[in-house]
């Protein structure tokens, strides 16, 4: 394992792991630790807040910056009050949108019916709600206890194999996906290296697109091929009742044009 490598999963353990995006990185966490190693302001993670900031600078021995702000009052924790999504089901129209925006698969449901929202496992990361046409998704405030060192780190880890996972599922569905894509485009290709690295995240495969079938002869190959096939046929009859070399010569060449346009 290089050194670059070593440093982003360092960084990328500090991160809360909501892949919420606000940091301007819509696709997680980790693009914005590998950002943070190239130079980006390591103050911008919403829900780490002031610790997070601050743990970051620590390690790469950078001043200290002021967190970027969140909409949500502070916690005793020095982070933003922790935030749960919930659905008003009444009004769920089943168009599961906002289950493929997920990252962490807390939402269950299927299409035409209604859908729920794991409230355990949701980040709050917000997400969800742009691609609800009927707004029936609400934010509500976390009521659990906060946790300590030890369960934030196991939270973290747990949020971090769902969303390997559902970059996985999602990678797996993008040849054959119908419908529209409502998350960001991920980089596959960082995940896919770093779950190589790593043996506590799912393994992330790059599916490759099949080969697309030969593009079928256009109108006027087929009309070439129909002519030469009379033509040849007419030599062949002819020649079967005389010989004539000049006829067998232009039958060679015509038998090689067919050949080739076949193959082309």
């Amino acid at each position: 394992m290089n050194a670059q490598i070593s440093l982003i999963q360092q960084i990328d353990a500090f991160l809360p792991q909501t892949q919420c995006g606000l940091c301007g990185h819509r696709d997680g966490c980790l693009p914005y630790a590998k950002a943070i190693t190239e130079g980006e302001e390591a103050n911008k993670c919403v829900p780490g807040g002031q610790p997070v900031a601050d743990q970051i600078a620590a390690l790469l021995n950078r001043p200290t910056l002021k967190a970027e702000e969140s909409v949500w009052p502070i916690q005793a924790d020095l982070r933003p009050q922790r935030m749960k999504a919930i659905i008003r089901e009444d009004e769920c129209i089943g168009c599961t949108k906002c289950i493929s925006a997920c990252p962490v698969d807390a939402i269950i449901g299927s299409g035409k019916l209604m859908h729920t929202i794991l409230t355990d496992l949701c980040t709050g990361c917000e997400l969800c709600i742009p691609p609800c046409p009927v707004d029936c998704i609400d934010l509500v405030e976390d009521q659990s206890e906060l946790p300590n060192d030890v369960m934030r780190i196991e939270e973290q880890s747990d949020l971090r194999r769902r969303y390997y996972s559902h970059i996985q599922r999602e990678e797996k569905r993008r040849i054959t996906r119908k419908g529209p894509v409502v998350r960001a485009e991920i980089d596959t290709e960082l995940f896919a290296q770093f779950s190589a690295q790593s043996m506590h995240v799912p393994s992330i495969e790059i599916t490759e697109k099949p080969a697309e079938a030969s593009a079928p002869l256009d109108v006027k190959n087929t009309l070439e091929l129909a002519k030469l096939r009379t033509q040849i046929k007419k030599l062949e009859k002819q020649l079967s009742v005389r010989d004539d070399l000049k006829k067998r010569e232009l039958l060679a060449e015509l038998i090689q044009q067919l050949e080739t346009l076949q193959g082309a």
